[in-house]
């Protein structure tokens, strides 16, 4: 067994060079899923991210204390920012691969910081049932007055609940029974749920990402399902958003997300690359 790792830690999805999602990155290592699991309840993250290179692309592995993902946004921010960091210079491009799915991938330094961007794979989406929102609704706390029009389930790799409030204040005092919450995503199959709140007039989002049933109660950054609202919100016409989210959890920040039709969204995020850390497996 490997008893020390030395992991990077990347602040993914930054607010004007502030907050982020602290991710925990590190070059590929023989580990058992188990271990892999460890690795971000040690680092002291949400998610960490394993990166290896595999011929022209780079295989990327995204693992929660509850297990490994298909998919991961704001890991896949951190995992550009890191390449590019290694790579040196002032640009990185690179193929990427994740549960099979090769994309595109870059990442920018703007002094010390990265913005990092790449295209999401196709989007799903449909209606929820009555039985769907009858189960998750009163576990988020969302009552009638102030569940908005437009709710969705939408999957880039796992199912999710897009849930639109009427105010950024109803989504801020949302105060979710995750117990609840979690048992109700782990029967109807769902990652989590995005609640999200349009400002009038401003063009702004904010947005919550609550998953307990992968070992993220309240997710500081979702890029994914940012990106499936962006898809939801370009069949009514809007092609381009920026999501705020994280403030309740004292860490601001910011997603940005373009559909490109068919082809997904394009999803980007600034990040930095804080160091390098060591943590103890045995």
């Amino acid at each position: 067994m490997i008893s020390r790792l030395p992991v990077t830690i990347v602040r993914a999805c930054l607010r004007e060079g502030r907050g982020g999602s602290p991710t925990a990155v590190l070059d590929e290592t023989p580990l058992s899923d188990d271990e892999r699991r460890r690795v971000a309840v040690l680092a002291g993250t949400s998610h960490a991210v394993f990166v290896a290179e595999r011929g022209s692309a780079v295989s990327v592995r995204f693992f929660t204390a509850e297990g490994e993902l298909p998919a991961c946004g704001h890991g896949t921010v951190a995992a550009l920012a890191y390449l590019a960091e290694r790579a040196g210079g002032t640009e990185y491009r690179g193929t990427l691969r994740a549960a099979g799915r090769d994309f595109a991938g870059w990442a920018v330094r703007e002094d010390a910081f990265f913005q990092a961007a790449f295209t999401s794979g196709p989007v799903e989406l449909r209606e929820p049932t009555a039985a769907e929102c009858g189960l998750v609704l009163p576990a988020l706390g969302v009552t009638p007055d102030i569940l908005a029009p437009g709710a969705r389930v939408a999957s880039v790799g796992r199912a999710r609940l897009l849930v639109p409030v009427t105010t950024r204040a109803a989504l801020t005092a949302l105060d979710p029974d995750f117990g609840q919450l979690g048992a109700a995503c782990d029967r109807l199959g769902f990652l989590g749920c995005y609640v999200h709140s349009v400002e009038a007039g401003s063009g702004r989002i904010a947005a919550r990402m609550f998953a307990p049933s992968i070992g993220v109660p309240e997710d500081i950054a979702n890029a994914n399902s940012t990106a499936c609202l962006a898809a939801d919100l370009a069949d009514r016409g809007v092609t381009a958003i920026t999501v705020d989210m994280g403030d309740s959890l004292g860490a601001p920040a910011t997603i940005t997300a373009s559909a490109r039709g068919g082809s997904g969204v394009r999803l980007g995020g600034a990040a930095e690359v804080v160091g390098v850390d060591a943590v103890r497996l045995s």
